[in-house]
């Protein structure tokens, strides 16, 4: 028997990483130069080469964030002791007090650079570096999955549900809060206090808000996304009607900073009310089109078959793709990425209309 290599085409991860890196730091160059600005032989091997892969409108510059460092992402201050960090993808933010540092989730695309971040702030503000409290917003491991680095002796903080879930998962590298709260919690470090505040289900069934009243800076995770439309199927939401409400319930804080855990750039609060009205318009054209759209061609192409399957599959990619058109058509150099995820989104929000509205498209009831 011949034996087959088993390395030769394996993606390496560390590559992969610093491509992404590579990308981050310097989005504009990528942006204006191309796939050609970046060596092929920096890629990981895959099954698809340039050619096969789509392509989409370059990205507005409003929608990148600062340049990063050479060890691949970025900190800077909020307001007074408030800070943040990224690598272009992800976000995290820590407070500096005088008894120590206090982070709000830890991201393992940051990883290490978290401490080599948090390090640096306070040797220069001749803070204590040690970490004494880390906040999950919510239990998603892209958020939280370098919690294990902080070690033991922080006091972790979450919801209650945040507790529950991580337990269930008994990851590791994402230890369970120890100090949990149902509805609302404050925590004080002299002046400064984040408070801790849980509105409902949205993204995920305990994604809280994050807010410090001296830095009019509010962190919530997954909803708003600044100069961005929203990830795939409305940021992969758990509950639809809850993450369209946290809009209005991030709007109804006093914030001038948003911290929304995605992408390189901070948030203002222009970002929320173009995001919101995005929503609307998705849900307007959304409506329409279930209004509009005759199921019976689908029915006639897929019925004599029996592939019920078929019939919705066509029946609601095409729902889709009709109500994301014209959504595409006015946010198209505005929002980055309304020509990736907008289809996506607009899936999202029909199968809601259709389950959690109870507006039944294709079918009504029979009469």
């Amino acid at each position: 028997m011949t034996d087959i290599p088993q390395t030769t085409t394996r993606p390496n991860r560390r590559g992969f990483l610093g491509l992404a890196a590579l990308v981050a730091a310097a989005p504009a160059a990528a942006a204006i130069l191309g796939p050609g600005a970046i060596p092929a032989s920096a890629a990981p091997a895959t099954g698809a080469s340039g050619d096969d892969l789509p392509s989409y409108a370059p990205v507005p510059p409003s929608a990148f964030g600062p340049a990063l460092n050479a060890d691949g992402y970025f900190v800077g201050p909020i307001k007074d002791n408030l800070y943040w960090v990224t690598d272009g993808f992800y976000q995290s933010m820590f407070l500096a007090t005088a008894h120590g540092v206090v982070v709000v989730d830890a991201p393992p695309t940051i990883g290490h650079n978290l401490l080599r971040a948090i390090k640096h702030v306070t040797a220069q503000s001749g803070t204590p570096s040690t970490v004494t409290h880390l906040v999950y917003s919510h239990f998603h491991a892209d958020h939280i999955g370098a919690s294990s680095i902080f070690g033991d002796d922080v006091v972790r903080v979450g919801h209650e549900q945040t507790r529950r879930l991580l337990l269930e998962a008994g990851d590791p590298n994402r230890p369970a809060p120890t100090l949990t709260f149902k509805e609302r919690h404050v925590l004080e470090f002299g002046t400064d206090r984040l408070e801790l505040a849980y509105h409902g289900p949205n993204h995920t069934p305990d994604n809280i808000f994050i807010y410090a009243p001296r830095q009019s800076t509010l962190m919530v995770v997954d909803v708003l996304f600044p100069g961005w439309v929203p990830f795939k199927s409305l940021a992969v939401s758990q509950d639809i009607p809850g993450w369209v409400r946290a809009h209005d319930t991030a709007m109804g804080y006093r914030w001038t900073t948003l911290v929304g855990g995605h992408l390189g750039r901070l948030g203002v609060r222009a970002d929320g009310d173009l995001q919101r009205q995005y929503i609307r318009d998705l849900d307007a054209s959304t409506k329409q089109t279930l209004a509009s759209l005759d199921p019976t061609p689908f029915f006639q192409k897929y019925g004599p078959s029996g592939n019920a399957w078929a019939i919705f599959k066509a029946y609601l990619d095409t729902a889709a793709q009709q109500a994301a058109a014209p959504v595409v058509d006015k946010y198209l150099g505005t929002l980055a990425g309304a020509d990736v995820f907008t289809v996506d989104n607009a899936h999202a929000l029909f199968e809601s209309l259709r389950i959690d509205a109870g507006a039944l498209g294709p079918f009504g009831i029979r009469p």
